[in-house]
């Protein structure tokens, strides 16, 4: 379930990248999902290290 997070949180990084830089599509929607990822993430690194 954890590589399953970071596999989603590389999938919609390259999707924002290429929302952000070939066409303008998913919009508000890619950059929310992104931040959810992120601290989704940042809980995991952070409950592993206490």
């Amino acid at each position: 379930m954890g590589n399953l997070l970071y596999v989603i949180a590389v999938i919609l990084i390259i999707i924002w990248i290429f929302g952000a830089f070939i066409t303008p599509f998913g919009g508000n929607i890619i950059h929310v999902l992104l931040v959810i990822a992120i601290i989704a993430i940042l809980l995991r690194v952070i409950r592993g290290a206490a």
